[in-house]
């Protein structure tokens, strides 16, 4: 049961207007909300549904408002009921109503806003998917906290929910590392080669040389000796031809990479359940098979393309290629699945990939990128639409870049990835908890800066410290009431709960289960960081008002009654602001220091 309020009275609303207009068919009733109102001052909710039905009823929304409005009134738990503006109709709840929320709260405990409104619907949400070709870094944090608490919001939205790292193992970058692995292994030998001397005989040149590979090197030299090396009188050792030690190199440097990427995972509390292989993808044959089925539908031509914009014919060369026929699923134009000389695209692996998701059920696909991928989001939606005949919808969040700053000052470099900061930096620093609530404090597609000195202040313009400093104070209240059950809690008489602040508490309480579903529905973890936030204001305005006015302090020993009232909303809140903690991965704190 989500207790929640606002479903129930949209639920009485579409009743009401059943009433009135019996013979309207049901879908009539699909855009009617009750949400709470931009002006808090009309009440506690607003519904539009006299405005959105009277036009299929050939009423006037006015009147149907005040028809509405009046049988809104009756119910038991409405206060008020009045019509507005051209069709809305305004209700204030009674306050023994919105007190009863406070029991509900503590019998529920941290599934209070736990909804059915995924009905169990197989989700799959990708993130972080970074090519394992070095340190995880925060341009990667910042995807793997959205797509990690995306998940997790989901999941409390009632989705079957899987957590997903696509590994890019096929590409010219994983070969690229294989080089510069290989590089460090012949430094594991000893071989008195120059790094610039060695660069000179890699395809493309020496593209990684962050410190990170030479434990590589050295795992390398414990498993194989010198055999993948050439013994070399001037060196000591050279490199060897790539048909020696390629695959074996890149092989295991896929998999130590593989091995501390989920370190740093860990160390964010991220704990994602399924890991696929690109490499793993293509060689099972999902393209050729990714191929045929479109094939079958149609989808596939040999054709030219035109030129890119903003290329001249010297730029460019006409090629026939085999090509998919995206713009008939809303791409802007057709996209190459082949290229001129048979191999597969890039676009090619990543539609192999998306048919074996398809293949494993999911009715839905969520994937985390980050902004330097929107221009690839039509074509996969295209290629998702063209493989499970629309069956199967693709949601893509984008994560803009992340800024880390320090002093005032931009932080740029990490000894140990050569040219950026890592993640596991960035935690050693401040700590997982506030890494992860500070990367859900903008939207995903907004750019950010990430303060070390401001995530670590204790102050409210610090949203980390502030909520959790709500959360404290809540558990020290109830530390020095001796702890009481919240069984015991929940049975206390409410009637004390009267004042201003206390109610504002409550109802802030109230929006947290519709909360869930609209940020679920929206892909958009960051509004439960902004819930927090206001609940955590909320309850330090009701704690500083018992500081000015002794009758509101939460413990009064000669007033047990609205004490224990009082404590249960003090449970309350500490009960909702662990359950949205929970899906930000955050972990509430007993005290601050």
């Amino acid at each position: 049961m989500t207790h929640d309020i606002f479903a129930a009275m949209r639920a009485r609303t579409v009743a009401a207007l059943r009433e009135i207009l019996p013979d309207l068919p049901e879908e009539a009733f699909a855009k009617v909300q009750t949400e709470p109102p931009r002006d808090p001052s009309h009440g506690d909710m607003a519904t539009n549904g006299a405005m959105v039905v009277a036009k299929l009823a050939r009423v006037a929304p006015p009147k149907l408002a005040a028809d509405l409005a009046a049988r809104l009134a009756a119910l038991p738990e409405v206060a008020e009921a009045a019509p507005a503006g051209p069709g809305f109709v305004n209700l204030r709840l009674r306050e023994e109503h919105l007190r009863a929320l406070v029991p509900a709260i503590l019998a529920t405990g941290e599934s209070f806003g736990d909804s059915r409104m995924g009905q169990g619907v197989r989700v799959d949400v990708e993130y972080v998917s970074a090519n394992p070709t070095g340190p995880m870094h925060v341009g990667h944090c910042r995807g793997a906290v959205v797509g990690d608490a995306l998940a997790a919001l989901l999941a409390k939205a009632g989705y079957d929910v899987t957590r997903e790292y696509y590994i890019n193992d096929a590409g010219a970058q994983v070969l690229a590392l294989a080089y510069a692995a290989y590089w460090r292994y012949l430094q594991a030998l000893g071989t008195t080669m120059t790094e610039e001397h060695y660069a000179q005989s890699v395809p493309g040149g020496l593209q990684y040389r962050g410190e990170y590979l030479i434990p590589v090197g050295a795992a390398l030299k414990e498993r194989h000796g010198d055999a993948l090396a050439a013994p070399d009188g001037i060196y000591g050792y050279a490199a060897a031809g790539p048909d020696l030690w390629l695959d074996i190199v890149r092989d295991t440097t896929v998999h130590l990479m593989m091995d501390a990427i989920r370190e740093d995972l860990r160390a964010l509390g991220v704990n994602q359940e399924v890991f696929i292989s690109e490499r793993a993808v293509v060689e099972a044959g999902k393209l050729e098979q990714a191929e045929a089925l479109l094939a079958e539908k149609g989808l596939i031509y040999r054709g030219i393309l035109e030129p890119p914009k903003g290329k001249t014919p010297e730029d460019w060369e006409p090629r026939e290629q085999t090509l998919f026929r995206a713009t008939q699923f809303g791409d802007d134009v057709d996209r190459p699945l082949r290229k001129s000389d048979g191999s597969g695209t890039y676009f090619a692996n990543d539609v192999a990939n998306h048919l074996h998701k398809i293949e494993r059920g999911f009715a839905e696909l969520v994937h985390v990128w980050g902004a330097d991928h929107g221009g690839y989001v039509k074509r996969m939606k295209a290629a998702v639409g063209a493989l499970s005949d629309n069956r199967v919808t693709l949601d893509v969040v984008l994560t803009q870049i992340v800024h880390v700053m320090k002093g005032g000052q931009p932080v740029r470099m990490s000894k140990r990835a050569g040219t950026y900061v890592t993640l596991r930096d960035l935690i050693e620093e401040v700590g997982k908890d506030a890494v992860r609530f500070t990367m859900l404090t903008r939207k995903a597609d907004a750019q950010m800066e990430f303060d070390l000195d401001k995530v670590v202040e204790q102050s409210r313009d610090n949203p980390v410290f502030y909520v959790q400093y709500a959360h404290a104070r809540c558990r020290s209240v109830l530390r020095q009431a001796g702890d009481p059950a919240s069984a015991d809690l929940a049975a206390a008489p409410l009637d004390a709960l009267s004042d201003p602040a206390e109610m504002a508490l409550i109802r802030r309480m109230a929006a947290w289960p519709r909360t869930v579903e609209a940020a679920a529905a929206a892909r958009e973890p960051h509004r439960i960081a902004f819930f927090l936030q206001d609940l955590a204001a909320d309850f330090h305005v009701l704690w500083n008002r018992g500081r000015d006015d002794s009758t509101l302090r939460f413990i009064r020993a000669e007033e047990p009654e609205a004490t224990r009232a009082r404590l249960a909303l003090v449970s309350a809140t500490g009960v909702v602001l662990r359950s949205g903690l929970a899906v930000m991965g955050v972990e509430p704190v007993e005290e601050m220091r």
